[in-house]
């Protein structure tokens, strides 16, 4: 199932900014693609427990010249968060370019701050931390359904060794019983292995 991206109106997106004009050269950019609900912050103080009580849908951090706490501390919060950042900056290295990628920042705009390229670059962040987002999903999913295979089959050797059964009717038992107790297999499967634990 794919997922539209939200109208612009729906979303709300929070301006970080401490220049008031740079800040409103964003605002109006936003506001001109179809995005009402704006909110400025000019002030770092305090920004992690402001963003919670806020709790926006997209977040714009514009930093003419940022030093490296600074940098460090909104990457802290782009872990914390799990929203889509995109980030304006004025000059940038190497170094600041590659944290903000491992810290989730999903779009890095260095050199050009215009109000028309703020609606595009917007779309992109959230576009692209939606794509992350169901790439961890289904790697989590992935690894849930590994860690659930191989349980299920020391549950099948456990009963294969206690029974004397043969793999398929292992599996046929543990489905079996999973059915008459409306629960899955790997959850009878982990009664089994910590049964044999027990035992042991």
């Amino acid at each position: 199932m794919t997922r539209r991206t939200p109208k612009p109106a729906s979303l709300s997106v929070l301006v970080i900014d401490e220049n008031s004009i740079r800040a409103s050269i964003i605002e109006v950019g936003l506001r001109e693609a179809g995005y009402d609900n704006v909110t400025i912050i000019d002030d770092m103080n305090g920004l992690a427990r402001r963003i919670m009580e806020i709790n926006p849908d997209v977040i714009v951090i514009d930093i003419e010249n940022p030093n490296r706490d600074m940098l460090e501390s909104i990457f802290q919060i782009s872990r914390a968060v799990k929203r889509p950042i995109a980030m304006f900056v004025d000059k940038s290295d190497e170094d600041s370019i590659v944290a903000a990628v491992d810290a989730g920042v999903s779009a890095y705009v260095v050199d050009g701050l215009k109000k028309e390229r703020v609606k595009p670059i917007l779309e992109m962040a959230v576009s692209r931390f939606n794509a992350f987002s169901r790439l961890q999903r289904e790697l989590a999913e992935a690894r849930s359904a590994l860690e659930e295979r191989k349980i299920i089959d020391r549950a099948k050797g456990i009963l294969m060794k206690m029974r004397g059964l043969s793999e398929e009717e292992a599996f046929a038992l543990l489905r079996q019983t999973a059915m008459n107790e409306k629960k899955k297999i790997a959850e009878i499967a982990q009664s089994v292995v910590t049964a044999a634990g027990l035992l042991m």
